[in-house]
């Protein structure tokens, strides 16, 4: 069994990070002086970065001789290694490549993307990224593919390629 954490935010993905923090303190300044609508919208970002956090952004993935367990907070998810068609590492201009445009569908901006990936060649993919590079493209044959970013990718494509011995 080895565990990947998340890989660290790039410094793009930090820095939007760090604006979007800033963005709920901002609402309680402006509440406080007297801006009644910032209330809302203020309780509305205070209960979404959480759950973002406990239910979008994995924490890590964890290679199983069976499968390949994607860890958040507060749940668990299985990709079975027998599904696994090809793992590789992917750059910017090879995804884009692969998958033509793209839209977001889910969390994204305040600690990364996370959710689906709705592409024009390759339809729905699930995407777990914390950064542009390191990006790792899991195939799983009839099933969406998945999109993530875990530390040491290389290792990880190494230690989940499906040619290895189950």
């Amino acid at each position: 069994m080895q565990t990947f954490r998340l890989a660290p935010m790039s410094t793009g993905v930090r820095v939007l990070t760090v604006l979007l923090l800033v963005l709920p303190a901002a609402m309680l300044v402006g509440a406080l002086l007297g801006s009644r609508a910032l209330v809302g919208p203020l309780v509305l970002v205070c209960l979404v970065y959480p759950w973002v956090w406990l239910r979008f952004r994995p924490a890590a993935f964890v290679i199983t001789p069976g499968a390949v367990e994607v860890l958040w907070p507060l749940k668990r998810r299985q990709i079975p290694r027998a599904g696994i068609r090809e793992v590789r590492v992917i750059d910017g201009p090879e995804f884009r490549r692969e998958v033509g445009w793209a839209l977001r569908v889910g969390a994204g901006g305040v600690w990364g993307g996370f959710g689906w990936l709705w592409t024009r060649r390759r339809g729905i993919v699930q995407m777990y990224v914390s950064r542009a590079d390191g990006m790792v493209w899991i195939e799983r044959g009839t099933e969406r593919p998945w999109l993530v970013t875990p530390e040491r990718p290389d290792e990880f494509v190494r230690a989940l390629n499906p040619g290895d011995q189950r």
